[in-house]
């Protein structure tokens, strides 16, 4: 898990070949005016999803983890707290091939929170619980990086 700036994003492009590629959406393009949905840049390998998701509790909050993706979320709109367990902590659960996704029952160790402006990077390893928040709604924008 990375959490930092986006003007850092940058210094982040040798984790990913993809990375890179993102850095170069996010200067062409305004994250506030792109319209709610999927944005394909690399095909099935890159894209961002624009979306407005509802806040959640700790406890509504599922810890999730994907294999074949990478997560970078920023939240857009208001603050967003993101729950964390590394994925060698976490339980056998069934995976979801068809939407690379496992989903947990149980509540994350860690909580961090990133301000629009900020980002969180979410690896394979990395089981992650999103939209926690106090706000009824966060605007976000999640990269799908193939990993």
């Amino acid at each position: 898990m990375v959490i930092d700036t986006l003007e850092n994003l940058e210094k982040y492009a040798t984790l990913n070949p993809l990375f890179k590629d993102v850095c170069n959406f996010l200067k062409n393009n305004d994250l506030n005016a792109l319209e709610e949905g999927k944005h394909f840049i690399k095909e099935k390998d890159l894209f961002v999803n624009i979306q407005t998701a509802k806040g959640k509790t700790k406890e509504e909050a599922k810890l999730e983890t994907h294999k074949k993706m990478i997560d970078i979320q920023i939240p857009l709109d208001t603050e967003e707290t993101y729950g964390y367990t590394p994925l060698k902590d976490l339980p056998a659960e069934e995976y979801n091939e068809e939407k690379d996704i496992t989903k947990y029952a149980i509540l994350a160790d860690t909580y961090v929170t990133c301000k629009p402006g900020e980002f969180a990077i979410f690896f394979p390893q990395d089981g992650h619980a999103p939209c926690i928040s106090n706000k009824a709604q966060i605007k976000k924008a999640i990269f799908k990086v193939l990993a």
